[in-house]
């Protein structure tokens, strides 16, 4: 048989000898079968140039989508790439597939990646936040399928709810910088012009000083997103203008590596003259010269616990609708 791009899985399964069946599953990489059966298969799925019906694979036998939308803040934080890993290897385990999409913490944005995966009919949504339009939860209404907010918990759910709160996450790390007898402390952020989820560990975070009696010496709220670079003139423009700060707390690990990298170029010793502390327990934040004072999120198991809840939901069995996952703070070495 000469090469065409249309050949479906029955040629495939004629020019190998095996059945439609056998074919479907060695393309699913589903067990089952010998390699030496593998091998054929894929052999002829080469030669005849096979490409998969994206549509048809979406559904099962009786119609139903096994599809399943997750959409995040930002793709390229390592905290969200690690949960989007997790989340995408459990409902893979589980015989689902997904459709990522990003936000940038604007509800806006989720909107409109909901009104266009509206049209696949997925089986369920995972949303990482808990702030919507109104357009998009009448489309959730709509839809009828489940939804579980992740991330940011919630404990009056549009349907699941399974994260953690960052409000705690702050206010459990003012309490920590002041019982280390910090006392002119700062804040540097991110996206300064919108309601984002490290703005509410900001709240947390003076509400714990504020408990110590306290205040938040200084604040630097940059227009960027959270990256290394960002933390690092973060630093230098905050104590540019506040230079007896004791403490610095960031938006996020990435922002506290940056800030640490400017101290270090200024020779200023951390936390010798000034303690820094993060967020979100990323994988650099733990091979410092000092581990980075932190809160550890655990990600891996909020998206293997977020993709079985909403699994659950799909089979009728029963699921928790609000379920905490524990965040940890670790002391480290740099307050």
């Amino acid at each position: 048989m000469t090469r065409k791009s249309k050949a479906g899985l029955e040629d495939i399964a004629r020019a190998a000898g095996v059945s439609k069946m056998t074919v479907s599953r060695v393309l699913r990489g589903t067990p089952g079968f010998s390699e030496d059966t593998r091998a054929r298969v894929m052999a002829e799925v080469d030669r005849l140039g096979y490409l998969p019906n994206r549509l048809a694979a979406a559904f099962g036998p009786a119609g139903s989508s096994t599809l399943v939308g997750v959409c995040v803040p930002r793709f390229t934080s390592s905290l969200f790439g690690s949960l989007i890993e997790s989340i995408n290897a459990t409902l893979a385990r589980l015989g689902y597939q997904t459709m990522i999409g990003s936000h940038d913490q604007l509800p806006e944005e989720e909107e409109v990646w909901l009104k266009g995966i509206a049209s696949w009919r997925p089986a369920g949504v995972l949303l990482a936040g808990r702030r919507h339009t109104k357009a998009t939860l009448d489309l959730l209404r709509d839809m009828t399928v489940p939804v579980v907010e992740i991330w940011d918990l919630t404990t009056q759910p549009i349907d699941i709810s399974v994260g953690f709160s960052h409000y705690d996450n702050g206010y459990e790390m003012g309490r920590y910088i002041a019982g280390q007898g910090r006392r002119k402390i700062g804040y540097v952020g991110a996206l300064a012009t919108r309601d984002t989820m490290g703005r509410t560990r900001e709240k947390g975070f003076r509400a714990g000083l504020a408990e110590a009696g306290l205040t938040l010496a200084a604040t630097e709220l940059l227009q960027d997103r959270p990256s290394f670079y960002a933390g690092y003139y973060g630093t230098e423009t905050i104590l540019s203008r506040n230079p007896t700060l004791d403490c610095l707390y960031y938006h996020d690990d990435e922002m506290a590596i940056g800030g640490l990298a400017y101290l270090a170029a200024m020779g200023i010793d951390a936390p010798g003259d000034i303690g820094v502390a993060g967020w979100g327990g990323m994988e650099a934040a733990a091979i410092l010269p000092r581990r980075l004072t932190t809160t550890v999120v655990p990600t891996t198991r909020l998206g293997k616990e977020s993709a079985e809840a909403l699994v659950h939901r799909l089979n009728g069995d029963p699921v928790a609708d609000v379920t905490v996952i524990p965040t940890r703070l670790v002391p480290g070495g740099t307050v």
